[in-house]
């Protein structure tokens, strides 16, 4: 059994809002760890106030006191770079407005910072996508902000479809079937790869189902979420079983 107490040097932290699926985490931990240990991915919930894709409940969702609030735990649990891992709460601050979120993260954390916008704007370069496409849960008005950050970080976003989910509750109760017909529908000829922007979705199960049935690389929230940690640290593991984003390495 691994001891969790035991010190190692790629322990990220994560501020999770609510209980949708967090249980992603463990799952992520186990596959890429496994026994060793050597990857350790502690998880802090934070109140996520109000459920709703909505511009004014996101932005006190992602405020800097929720946010300040959980850290001191992920600290005691041997974090060495902190994730708010969270999408919609980071992304509709704007480009600026989000990096300044991380930025009073870190420096609140004293460690690296970053959100799960800038996973996969990074994930996206990682990957040399110049053309995505967005399949999201949010209602479009939602999404569109998702849409202007990723042109922001350089990327083309050749077609995006809102779901029109209101609650994270609800999003977290979709399968396999709904995640597949979530990326299907937002697929688009011309995109390079498939980004599903919710951290309270499932995915990290099916990530290679997903990317079979389309043919190109596909970048879930929560597994941009945890490489992003990860890189934070400088550690580039190689995972086929989650996409091409962790079988690539020098990501």
């Amino acid at each position: 059994m691994v001891d969790s107490t035991r010190p190692t040097p790629n322990t990220v932290g994560f501020l999770y809002p609510g209980y949708s699926a967090e249980d992603e985490y463990p799952r992520l931990e186990g596959m890429l760890g496994g026994d060793s240990g050597d990857i350790r991915l502690p998880l802090v919930h934070t109140d996520i106030g109000e459920d709703a894709h909505r511009v004014d409940a996101l932005l006190e969702m992602g405020s800097a006191a929720r946010l300040a609030a959980g850290v001191a735990e992920l600290a005691e649990r041997g974090a060495r770079a902190v994730v708010w891992a969270c999408t919609s709460a980071s992304f509709v601050f704007g480009w600026e407005g989000a990096e300044e979120q991380v930025r009073e993260l870190s420096e609140t954390a004293g460690m690296p910072a970053s959100s799960t916008s800038f996973a996969f704007a990074h994930a996206v370069q990682a990957l040399g996508a110049d053309r995505v496409a967005i399949a999201a849960t949010y209602p479009e008005d939602v999404a569109d902000y998702f849409r202007a950050f990723l042109k922001a970080a350089g990327a083309e976003v050749v077609s995006m479809r809102g779901s029109g989910i209101i609650t994270a509750a609800e999003v977290g109760t979709w399968g396999r079937e709904e995640v597949l017909r979530l990326a299907r529908a937002g697929d688009h000829p011309e995109a390079q790869a498939v980004l599903l922007p919710d951290t309270a979705l499932h995915t990290a199960a099916w990530i290679p189902d997903l990317e079979a049935e389309l043919g190109k690389p596909v970048l879930t929230a929560n597994q941009v979420t945890v490489w992003e940690g990860l890189r934070l640290l400088g550690h580039d593991p190689v995972q086929d079983r989650l996409g091409a984003l962790f079988a690539r390495s020098g990501g």
